[in-house]
């Protein structure tokens, strides 16, 4: 049986640009490749800013992006290879990602501008210190609601 394997001289990445929709990679022989985002989900679901945010690895031989955690191969790029992820693993790492950002939002950010929240607010109670009351020197220690805690 004979098997054919098809050697690639080592082409390395020179320049890397992502837009909304396409991957241009300049290559060290001169040729640029451009593919489509939606090849590389982790990509296409990146803010601009993440996009933009790559190095070269294995002195050109790959393209690593931290923020999304996506590498690709000059190689995979040169024989038209889209990403091999699993729709099950794209989509616990789309999990992962809503829950890391909304950890990182404060909860006005969260709403977007002129978005109101339904979320009654309740007044802010101004407490006056008072002497300590059997040993306790909180403001509070001597109030009813202190008191539930204590058993009574």
């Amino acid at each position: 049986m004979n098997t054919l394997v098809i050697e690639t001289p080592a082409i390395k990445a020179r320049k890397v640009a992502v837009t909304d929709d396409t991957l241009t990679v300049d290559l060290s022989d001169g040729r640029t490749l451009s593919v489509p985002l939606t090849w590389y989900p982790r990509l296409l679901h990146g803010t601009p800013e993440e996009r933009n945010r790559w190095r070269l690895i294995g002195s050109g031989e790959g393209i690593h992006w931290p923020d999304l955690d996506e590498d690709l191969s000059v190689e995979g790029l040169i024989f038209g290879r889209p990403s091999g992820e699993s729709q099950r693993s794209l989509q616990r790492w789309l999990e992962k990602r809503a829950t890391k950002s909304k950890r990182r939002q404060p909860a006005k950010a969260a709403q977007g501008p002129g978005l109101v929240s339904k979320r009654k607010k309740r007044p802010i109670q101004r407490v006056q210190p008072t002497a300590p009351t059997r040993g306790r020197t909180h403001a509070l220690a001597g109030s009813r609601r202190s008191a539930k805690g204590r058993g009574g």
